[in-house]
């Protein structure tokens, strides 16, 4: 029997006449990885701060590891690690002192040992009388990672964490999230990143603040249907151009040498190629779609 850090259903919420979450139903298997995808305003954030009891939904309900989210939020609070979008820890503090800081919020016991061994296993040890102010992008997220999960929480919600940051800075910090996901915390992440999606075993897309679409990538890319070809040679630029728009098309884009074409129906999208992209020098591929492809279709997609 599938147990559930995350069972949700109905969750709605509004600010003003803004209806920005609107009857969500959401299931996270525990131990999993669940990417957390959408556009601008689609209800991410809020939804993340209902479920760790931030803000109490105006309508439906369910539970967070086995608790209620309306009933029960204080107790929800204690056993979640909830990472903000923006850095939100004190400047002025060392990292040692900001984790000390939060191991003292939690009460924990042998407090010394527990933040020396955070620092140790997030790789911030060399880096523990740093001022937090002075730290990278990179080791700030990672600063506040570790300060996240230091009580050892069950149920880890992630807001867009690594926005701004390197390559080489989100890979270690996605190496630290599967690391403890082995371990069985389970994870939240929101992100617009298509690697990073790719790596949760599991994405959900939000639109308007409803869920339209879920499964694992390769589901959700099979799912949607679309049609894409590549296009390589000289012109391609301006042959970009003249396709935007045309029947069959819903995109054309240049990545690098190549142009990519997307759309949902094969015949116009082919009748379209075969009268605009007409020069001899350029070749015409049918490739299979990637979820990157999946993500800027649904922002195109009117919201109901």
């Amino acid at each position: 029997m599938t147990r559930y850090a995350i069972d949700v259903h109905g969750l709605a919420k509004r600010f003003g006449d803004r209806q920005v979450v609107s009857g969500l139903d959401l299931r996270v298997p525990e131990g999993e990885i669940c990417g957390f995808l959408g556009g601008n305003g689609s209800g991410k954030t809020t939804t993340i701060r209902m479920l760790c009891g931030l803000l109490t939904p105006d309508a439906g309900g369910g539970t967070c590891l086995g608790l209620d989210v309306i009933k029960q939020s204080a107790e929800i609070r204690l056993q979640v690690g909830y990472m903000t979008q923006r850095f939100s820890f004190y400047g002025e503090l060392t990292v040692k002192e900001n984790l000390d800081f939060v191991a003292r919020l939690y009460q924990l016991p042998n407090r010394g040992k527990v933040v020396a061994d955070m620092l140790e296993r997030m790789g911030l040890a060399d880096r523990a009388d740093q001022f937090a102010r002075n730290l990278s992008g990179g080791w700030k997220q990672r600063m506040a990672l570790a300060a996240c999960v230091l009580h050892r929480p069950k149920l880890l919600l992630l807001d867009e964490p690594t926005a701004g940051v390197d390559a080489k800075a989100r890979r270690e910090f996605w190496d630290l999230i599967n690391d403890m996901a082995a371990e069985g915390m389970t994870v939240l992440v929101s992100t617009h990143y298509m690697d990073e999606a790719e790596r949760c075993k599991r994405i959900v897309y939000l639109s308007g603040g409803r869920l339209i679409v879920q499964g694992t990538a390769e589901d959700v890319v099979r799912d949607a249907a679309l049609v894409v070809f590549d296009l390589t040679g000289e012109g391609i630029d301006k042959v970009s151009k003249r396709l935007r728009g045309a029947p069959g098309i819903e995109s054309a884009t240049i990545f690098g040498r190549a142009l990519r074409v997307v759309g949902l129906d094969r015949d116009a999208m082919r009748a379209s190629l075969a009268t605009i992209a007409t020069d001899p020098g350029i070749v015409t591929e049918e490739v299979p779609a990637r979820l990157d492809d999946v993500f800027i279709h649904l922002l195109q997609e009117p919201t109901a």
